[in-house]
């Protein structure tokens, strides 16, 4: 019998690949179709419009179910009007029909698998007796389960050492980071003469180190996400942040076909998030589409990004500058860039690393694999680290 996922969405979105702005809705679509052709069994709890190639879509978040909770908005333009407090009415009015619909499919073995932290503590409290609950692609704050799946080995630590206190390791936490579609993404044969800034515009974001960058090359930037209005060259969100340049140009939401054509033929993606960034897929989509990076020198671009050969992290403007300048003397050839992300972030990996960590928590749960037990994993995994 195939072991069996119920994978828990989020209330604002649909778990298709149109709602490319929200990255844990597309690892819940991405993680759905991997795990699926995979041969596990995944009931996927989400809108009403998901498609994510499920063995069985329930709807437990209704198109009048979500204008109840958060009105009419274009997430095309808008970011999700999305709270994450486990009392407010969404959270609530969705976990109970998660509770109800697992409730009626739910059997010893099968794996419940939650991307909301303590906004979805509730399924833990009451099937975690009996199912194990999988916090699968953490790339969070607020985690507490006892098997954990984070998105990067520096969110990982951050967690242990700011969140849970501690300076101790958790054998049953592992690192899966995010997983990408090779199909998804393509080198160009006609690559432009512009960088890329894709994300929310959002000062944390780092949007003014990309303008900045770009200006002074003399280069168009090409931005593209949600939140950023325009008049003239100003750039500027509702909450008071704003860039100016006539170098800029905003193209708005992007879908799946545009994200992929807009990062295979730009020079370089600029990841400049000011934060310490959990993932930050985009940098991975680029280097699929053998275009190099120029990230923050911290968070998970220290792990993603291999100095002088796919790409450049810098910690000042000056810094950023100089590496968009020398993207060309990079190492490797847009084909060695691919390669290694195909290697690292591609679906062979990720599935075989969940597959391995699911069959290791099921033992660990029911009591046929504990730590001094002789179970192991593929060691192929090994072959080839995330970093």
């Amino acid at each position: 019998m195939a072991t069996r996922i119920h994978l828990i969405g989020l209330p604002h979105t649909q778990a298709n690949d149109n709602y490319t702005a929200c990255a844990y809705t597309q690892r819940h679509v991405k993680f759905s179709k991997m795990m699926t052709a995979y041969g596990y069994e995944v009931i996927s709890y989400a809108g009403e419009h998901s498609d994510c190639g499920a063995t069985e879509n329930v709807v437990v978040a209704s198109d009048k179910d979500q204008a109840k909770w958060f009105g009419e908005f274009d997430y095309h333009n808008n970011f999700f009007p999305i709270t994450w407090d486990s009392s407010h009415t969404h959270w609530v009015e969705m976990n109970a029909k998660v509770v109800t619909e697992m409730s009626k499919r739910i059997r010893q073995g099968d794996i419940i698998c939650i991307v909301a932290g303590y906004c979805q503590k509730i399924l833990y409290d009451l099937f975690g007796e009996r199912n194990p609950v999988v916090e699968y692609a953490i790339g969070y704050r607020g985690c507490f389960a006892n098997f954990k799946a984070f998105e990067s080995y520096s969110h990982m630590h951050w967690v242990y050492g700011s969140m849970l206190n501690s300076d101790s390791g958790k054998h049953y936490d592992v690192v899966i980071p995010n997983h990408f579609d090779d199909n998804d993404f393509y080198i160009s044969n006609d690559r432009q003469n512009y960088h890329v800034f894709l994300g929310r515009f959002i000062e944390r974001k780092g949007v003014e180190i990309a303008v900045e960058a770009s200006r002074r090359l003399g280069v168009e930037l090409i931005m593209a996400g949600q939140g950023c209005k325009q008049d003239g060259t100003r750039f500027y969100n509702d909450s008071g942040f704003e860039v100016h340049g006539d170098h800029i140009k905003h193209i708005g939401h992007v879908d799946k076909t545009q994200r992929a054509k807009l990062l295979a033929d730009a020079k370089l993606t600029y990841m400049p998030t000011t934060y310490l960034e959990p993932f930050g897929g985009v940098s991975v989509e680029s280097l699929f589409s053998g275009t190099p990076v120029v990230a923050s020198d911290f968070g998970a671009f220290v792990e993603q990004i291999k100095q002088g050969k796919n790409g450049y992290r810098f910690r000042t403007i000056g810094e950023a500058t100089e590496a968009a300048r020398n993207i060309e003397n990079l190492e490797w050839s847009a084909d060695e860039i691919r390669a290694d992300a195909i290697q690292r972030y591609g679906l062979k990996k990720a599935v075989e690393s969940y597959d391995d960590f699911f069959q290791q928590i099921l033992g660990a749960f029911y009591g046929g694999a504990d730590f001094y037990s002789d179970w192991h994993g593929r060691t192929s995994r090994y072959d080839y680290p995330y970093t």
